[in-house]
């Protein structure tokens, strides 16, 4: 054996192909004593482009050596494990007291075990093969250590016939958990080996089972190695669960449930709620919480209320730089609103009194704009903590509010008729406007409950603004656009109207599409449900002519805007990107092995969903929560989403399908997505395209990679259950619909995967990140309305008449009611210091052990950059008026890359937020 280390070296040895467990070579000499080969940092194993080889042999071996060799008995030598374990920057008394009792039992055997699995089987007894335990050796000597991650070793015993590494089991018998990041395995003949991990390992003490980790590599369900085989469907039923009991904290198990917990009918009957999903009102699932029924209804989940967490299994739930960012930004919402609170509860002027004191928000701050001095802040019964955070920002920054981007380069843009309609195609909802097929409009509602709906829209109404041509000729040549939302909103009026402080309409607005290619705002109608036979239930506001009719048409605009801001909070934003995505994530950790290829695609695409989506129950979505106090509909809103939910088709969630839907695109094989786009500067079609594309390729190559047959997709059980799970269980009120894509071909695949990945990731970003930007200044888009338009015969004209400011001011959210706002959608439009942006991944070199995936995923990640350098090129283009222009705001939502905080700008990977 000297001879041999003569010849070839000892890393050459433990590092060639010719003496890999495929050989069955055996060394008569413990190669305990080998050196690990360190010449290889993690970056250089895998660069762009690069694929991994193992080195060849370049010693030659007489073959009466390598006879020698092979006649001696397996032996044991061993490997090395190197575990990244990322530390809490900080900790509580617990942690910190846990942490060093944890130091000192581990010198005294309670410590961190690993058992190593090798792919093989033992041929002799058919059992998986399996390596000694072995302990982490340096955990009680680093666990002072202030770093951000902690390299760890433990050396594993294996013989010489162990083959290739699949997975590894850890117990921690500690008594705090800890987040593994990574695991390399150095020592074997095939390389390193890289087990990504990215999970909290939890104490024995509360899961006695020990965790599993596989490796890097993906496999099909049927391509499983047989010494993995057993843990891979192990691993899976532990995330299953078995359907009961209440949820820990702590536990890992993904489940079902309706969304039974929004209301809280033990706090009396304003809080009731109807629980959303099955037949009655159909909507997706959720995550299972088990949480005990209410006490006065059985049919209800008792309620988690803030600062206490509500459960999703644990490595969804927030990691601490997230956590941190999330919390800062809530108790900024917090002091936002206090102070309002506070003077509201003293004050009976809740309005603002001129557009002077809404812009004094942001150049002053809160307390300067409230009138607080000093002494009077100081006799308040604030704590401590919120006159610590005043004193340590700059000038009160925290209870400033920054100045949104509407704001930014022309402060009158808001009141422009072109701004109103531009924001159509670039805003914060650009998915509502579709193409105007019919004159006048037809509803669609049930005539029989609703009565006759047909449209007050006449002619005589929008002829003017034709440039001659007829109202047909104007929808033949794709001239006139509308955003209707008279079906969604008449349902709900009556009971809108009759809360305190809510009034709306149900409307539609016509475009007509200029020359230059942008649009004008030509009619709005505002419905109302028909109170008597005969009376007047709707009227048309068209563009003004006078003071009067402009400023009637201003506060027509404004609700146009509030029912905007309606349906893009409660459908497009909530139900479409978040609560419909939930079930698929729900059935991918339930049904695909995270060795999976399919799950490794979708993995960074549900980062935080689960954990944002709870969040949302309890704050949010629920009985006079946030949405409720800041949206017109009050304690309808859940109702309307659910409402909208019985037209929700996956089939037509994806780009090219919705723009084809709302007619704002025809399918056309000679332009370059396939699609002719009906406005040509339409910015979220044209740089969603690019992404969708984008996103379509790469995953065309990752599907083709794992999928080269229909019978490859057919034959994958696991596969088939994820899909079959999300329809049948996380959509079940909808599972009987035709129009549900099947799964049976790779391009059926790709199809689906794309939908998906583009709704986590562009969809999300393009709806949510421009909430603040565009709607931090209430009268660019006011979540609700307090007033309706006053006609001559009404009380209310005559004060409308004799100040139309200060009456429209009054019809828009009060001081507290914007504030509140305010600050709820500057969290929610906040990008996270630890935010992953698309085309980025966490071990972006090892979290595939497939070389030609990591390769093609860069090629993805370089595509992604070639597309914000076009997206930068169009903002700058002043042929594109819609997006570039003299106070006219670039597009940037679909911009992938952004700074951490509020940039109007930034694709992250996943409905993070």
């Amino acid at each position: 054996m000297a001879l041999v280390k003569e010849i070839t070296g000892c890393s050459m040895v433990e590092r060639s192909s010719f003496f890999s467990h495929q050989n069955r070579v055996q060394f008569s000499v413990n190669p305990v004593r080998f050196p690990l080969d360190k010449t290889r940092s993690r970056s250089s194993r895998l660069r762009k482009g690069v694929r991994t080889t193992r080195p060849a042999v370049v010693a030659a071996i007489s073959e009466d050596l390598v006879k020698i060799v092979r006649s001696e008995k397996p032996v044991t030598f061993k490997v090395r494990a190197v575990l990244t374990v990322r530390n809490k920057s900080k900790e509580d008394f617990t942690e910190t007291l846990f942490r060093k009792l944890d130091a000192f039992t581990d010198q005294i055997g309670r410590n961190v075990v690993l058992e190593l699995y090798s792919n093989d089987i033992d041929p002799k007894t058919r059992a998986p093969k399996k390596s000694n335990e072995a302990s982490i050796k340096d955990w009680s000597k680093k666990s002072n250590l202030k770093t951000e991650r902690v390299n760890y070793t433990a050396d594993i015993l294996v013989d010489s016939e162990f083959g290739t590494p699949g997975a590894i089991t850890i117990s921690n018998k500690h008594q705090n958990e800890f987040f593994l990041e990574t695991i390399t395995i150095e020592g074997f003949a095939c390389g390193p080996v890289h087990f990504p991990c990215n999970s909290w390992v939890q104490s024995t003490k509360d899961h006695p089972n020990p965790r599993i980790f596989f490796s890097n590599q993906p496999y099909l369900p049927d391509d499983t190695p047989l010494g993995i085989k057993f843990l891979r469907e192990k691993e899976l039923k532990i995330l299953r669960g078995d359907g009961d009991g209440i949820r820990k904290l702590s536990d890992r198990i993904y489940d079902y449930d309706v969304y039974n917990d929004l209301g809280n009918p033990d706090r009396g009957n304003e809080y009731i709620r109807p629980s959303l999903g099955g037949d009655k009102i159909p909507y997706p699932r959720r995550c299972r919480t088990g949480r005990v029924p209410s006490d006065t209804d059985i049919t209800a989940e008792s309620r988690v209320e803030k600062p206490l967490p509500m459960y999703v299994p644990r490595d969804e739930q927030f990691e601490e730089t997230k956590a941190n960012a999330f919390s800062t930004g809530r108790l900024k919402a917090v002091l936002h609103n206090l102070l309002p609170s506070l003077v509201a509860s003293i004050s009976k002027k809740h309005d603002f009194k001129g557009f002077s004191q809404i812009d004094s928000l942001y150049s002053e701050g809160v307390l300067l704009k409230l009138g607080l001095q000093d002494d009077l802040l100081k006799k308040l019964p604030l704590p401590n903590l919120v006159t610590r955070l005043q004193e340590s920002s700059q000038g009160g920054g925290l209870l400033k509010y920054d100045t949104p981007k509407i704001l930014s380069k022309d402060k009158f843009a808001w009141i422009r008729d072109d701004e109103f309609a531009r924001q159509a195609l670039a805003g914060v909802n650009p998915v509502s406007i579709e193409k105007l097929t019919a004159f006048p409009p037809v509803s669609g509602l049930d005539v029989d409950k609703y009565g006759p709906q047909e449209s007050a829209l006449r002619e005589e109404h929008i002829a003017g603004y034709l440039n001659g041509m007829t109202i047909q000729q104007a929808i033949d040549e794709n001239k006139l656009f509308i955003i209707d939302y008279h079906d969604i909103y008449l349902p709900f009026l009556d009971r809108i109207n009759a809360l305190d402080g809510r009034k709306a309409y149900a409307t539609r607005t016509i475009f007509y599409l200029n020359p230059s290619g942008t649009l004008m705002p030509i009619a709005i109608e505002l419905s109302l449900p028909q109170a008597l036979p005969g009376s007047e239930s709707k009227q048309v506001v068209t563009p003004p002519v006078d003071a009067t009719g402009n400023w009637m048409w201003q506060l027509a605009k404004a609700h146009v805007c509030s029912n905007d801001a309606g349906v893009h909070q409660l459908v497009h934003h909530w139900l479409r990107t978040h609560a419909a995505m939930e079930p698929f994530i729900l059935a991918a950790h339930r049904q695909l092995s995270a060795m999976h290829p399919i799950y490794k695609l979708l993995d960074p695409h549900m980062r935080y969903t689960l954990e944002i989506n709870g969040l949302a129950r309890q704050n949010l979505i629920n009985a006079d929560g946030v949405i409720e106090q800041c949206f017109t509909p009050g304690r309808y809103c859940m109702e309307i989403s659910a409402a909208a939910y019985k037209n929700w088709r996956f089939d037509s969630e994806g780009l090219p399908a919705d723009l084809i839907r709302r007619g704002m695109a025809v399918p056309d094989p000679n332009e370059p997505h396939g699609l002719k786009l009906l406005i040509e500067d339409y910015p979220y079609a044209s740089d969603g395209l690019l992404i969708w594309e984008a996103i379509q390729n790469w995953v065309k190559t990752y599907v083709n990679r794992y999928y080269p047959d229909s019978a490859h997709v057919c034959n994958d059980r696991e596969l088939q259950a994820w899909y079959a799970e999300s329809i049948n269980v996380g959509h079940a009120d909808l599972r009987h619909e035709n129009w549900w894509p099947t799964l049976a071909t790779a391009d059926d695949l790709t199809s689906i995967l794309t939908t998906i990945i583009w709704l986590a990731s562009a969809q999300h970003a393009a709806l949510n990140f421009g909430q603040y930007p565009y709607g931090g200044y209430v009268p660019n888009r006011p979540p609700l309305m307090r007033r309706l338009i006053p006609d001559e015969n009404d009380p209310e004209y005559l004060s409308f008449h004799d100040d139309p400011q200060r009456y429209f001011l009054s019809a828009l959210p009060s001081l507290l009611q914007s504030t509140k706002y305010m600050a709820v959608v500057d969290t929610l439009s906040t990008h996270s210091p630890d935010e992953e942006y698309i085309g980025e991944r966490q071990q972006t070199s090892t979290w595939s052990g497939d070389a030609e995936i990591v390769e093609a995923f860069y090629g993805f990640s370089a595509e992604i950059q070639r597309i914000e350098k076009e997206i930068e090129r169009r903002n700058k283009d002043t042929c594109l008026r819609n997006r570039c222009g003299a106070g006219v705001l670039p597009y940037e939502l679909l911009v992938p890359s952004s700074e951490p905080g509020v940039t109007c700008r930034g694709v992250p990977n996943s409905v993070s937020i």
